[in-house]
């Protein structure tokens, strides 16, 4: 009987992972590294001066400031002015400074949000 709830715990377990793991994929809309650095800053002072984005992540000792370069700002910032808007409409273009991507860009303590 004991070996019986073992498998039923262990399946649980292993469909709870699973959904959770499915649950994750999703877009984060990025910096497009080929695009020139001007277009890009561009984008970047739109989107956080007047298209709402929450640029408070990239500002020195926060946890997306590292690394410390244009692009790299650009895809928390970007993806956080889709995240907020992408359901009224938004997309992820930037003046072409921007693409989408289904690999979630988060790293160290940099958590990229998604928004289903």
């Amino acid at each position: 009987m004991k070996s019986f709830w073992s498998r039923i715990a262990i399946a649980l377990l292993f469909i709870t992972v699973t959904f959770s793991a499915k649950a994750e994929f999703g877009q984060w809309c990025v910096a497009d590294s080929k695009i020139p650095d001007y277009v890009t800053q561009a984008a970047l002072d739109w989107a956080c001066q007047q298209g709402g984005a929450d640029c408070s992540k990239i500002q020195p000792n926060q946890p997306c400031f590292l690394p410390n370069t244009l692009k790299d700002h650009a895809f928390v910032v970007f993806n956080s002015y889709y995240q907020l808007y992408k359901h009224m409409g938004a997309d992820c273009y930037f003046r072409s400074a921007a693409i989408l991507t289904q690999r979630d860009p988060s790293h160290d303590s940099c958590h990229f949000e998604y928004i289903k």
